[in-house]
């Protein structure tokens, strides 16, 4: 069974960094997907960032894209979503999730059904 803990989530003002993190443990670290998703209150969930972590590449949603990074740190289990440039519309609470297999092309990493969730981190962003 995988398990997903977040942490890195915080308060910072517009303009400012958080760096986001995933461990992975209760199975196997490469040949999975691994996803950051967020949801605001009062908004559906959307994708952010998603990574193979078999291989490295890696899907980022257009609203972040050039602010926003996901990387994979294969020694410590761990996914890092490294947000730069922080705006107010980013704070939302962030959540980790996984599947088995490839994460898909571009806005289709978001359809997936992801089984394994984390906890969430909140991440707030004032202006």
């Amino acid at each position: 069974q995988m398990k997903l803990v977040e942490s890195g989530g915080g308060s910072v003002q517009a303009g400012g960094s958080l760096r986001l993190s995933c461990i992975v443990s209760g199975y196997r670290f490469n040949g999975n997907c691994i996803a950051w998703f967020r949801q605001a209150a009062g908004k559906e969930r959307e994708g952010v960032a998603a990574i193979n972590t078999g291989g490295g590449s890696a899907v980022v949603t257009d609203s972040v894209m050039g602010r926003f990074t996901i990387s994979q740190d294969n020694a410590k289990n761990t996914v890092i979503l490294q947000m730069n440039s922080l705006k107010p519309e980013d704070t939302a609470m962030y959540y980790c999730a996984a599947k088995q297999g490839f994460c898909g092309y571009g806005s289709s990493a978001w359809s997936y059904r992801y089984n394994y969730w984390g906890q969430g981190t909140q991440v707030t962003v004032s202006s």
